[in-house]
């Protein structure tokens, strides 16, 4: 698996499948296919795409995203396969029945790393880490004292100094860029915990009735910095009104395409985001007792 991002914003298409391929059509433009195998997350940001039903069933089949955005080309829906592990069952049964302490000390891992990682960003970009990797270490198992809100109201600032930055998704700022970064990532760390035979919507700490995905809002939160330098480097280029167009997408897609380490080994984020999905089901089944997280 090449795990390939795929984004179709820039005109009308008509996507198919043909011998377990992705056929996209487009006028007087040459047929493009692409194996299903290759794919990790199809993106469609366009009013005049039109997919058969085998695009949809090929791509769940394949363990692929299929993320849908609206007129402003912001992600509103996902769909994701419902099946892809042998042990798929037992999983969901044992992650619903995790005891609390057990979710709580998995929270304050993802929070101490989210920190860090944000603490080492600002680090790189400002010459100090402003406080942050401090606070990481004072996190306590489910953060009891909300480290994670307190560090993100010195991230931020020192992240966009200029003017009087606000993380709003409903904002025409850079906050339009750090929604679909996120959307995207949202679905990599999504389809990763399918794979893993978890349930994306079985959650350790954000909750809310109408959201899907909460274990995914979980587990992406050590990752949003990736998004959030690429952003930076948007607005230092080309200012915080830039338009989220192809270009600027681009370089968003990017970031999610970078090699890190993790136990020593160089890996594609797809790879890392696989083993700490594997790592968290180890952990609610008890064969381990700590995510593996990088650091990035």
């Amino acid at each position: 698996m090449t795990n390939r991002m795929i984004e179709l914003s820039d005109g009308p298409a008509a996507l198919s499948v043909r011998l377990d391929q992705l056929v996209i059509e487009r006028e007087e433009q040459p047929e493009i296919t692409v194996p299903l195998e290759d794919i990790a997350c199809l993106v469609v940001a366009h009013p005049r795409i039109s997919f058969t039903h085998s695009v949809l069933s090929g791509l769940a089949k394949h363990g692929a995203g299929f993320v849908v955005c609206n007129e402003r080309f912001l992600p509103t829906g996902m769909l994701l396969p419902l099946e892809g592990h042998s042990t798929q069952a037992e999983r969901f049964e044992i992650q619903a029945e995790a005891p609390v302490p057990v979710r709580k000390r998995v929270w304050q891992q993802i929070v101490r790393a989210k920190v860090r990682a944000q603490g080492r960003l600002i680090a790189r970009v400002r010459g100090d880490d402003r406080g942050l990797f401090m606070l990481a270490d004072r996190v306590r198992s489910g953060d009891p004292s909300n480290i994670e809100a307190r560090a993100s109201r010195l991230y931020w600032p020192a992240l966009f100094p200029e003017g009087k930055f606000l993380r709003n998704p409903d904002a025409e700022d850079q906050n339009r860029f750090l929604n679909y970064g996120y959307a995207i990532l949202r679905a990599i760390v999504a389809r990763a915990i399918c794979a893993a035979g978890l349930h994306p919507s079985l959650r350790l700490h954000h909750h809310h009735r109408n959201n899907a995905f909460c274990l995914a809002d979980d587990l992406m939160e050590p990752f949003r910095p990736l998004v959030d330098a690429a952003v930076l480097r948007l607005c230092d280029e080309h200012g915080a009104d830039a338009p989220l167009d192809k270009a600027t997408k681009a370089v968003l897609f990017e970031a999610l395409y970078g090699k890190f380490t993790l136990d020593g080994e160089t890996r594609s984020l797809f790879d890392i985001l696989a083993h700490t999905a594997a790592s968290l089901a180890g952990v609610f089944i008890g064969s381990a007792t700590e995510l593996a997280l990088p650091e990035l």
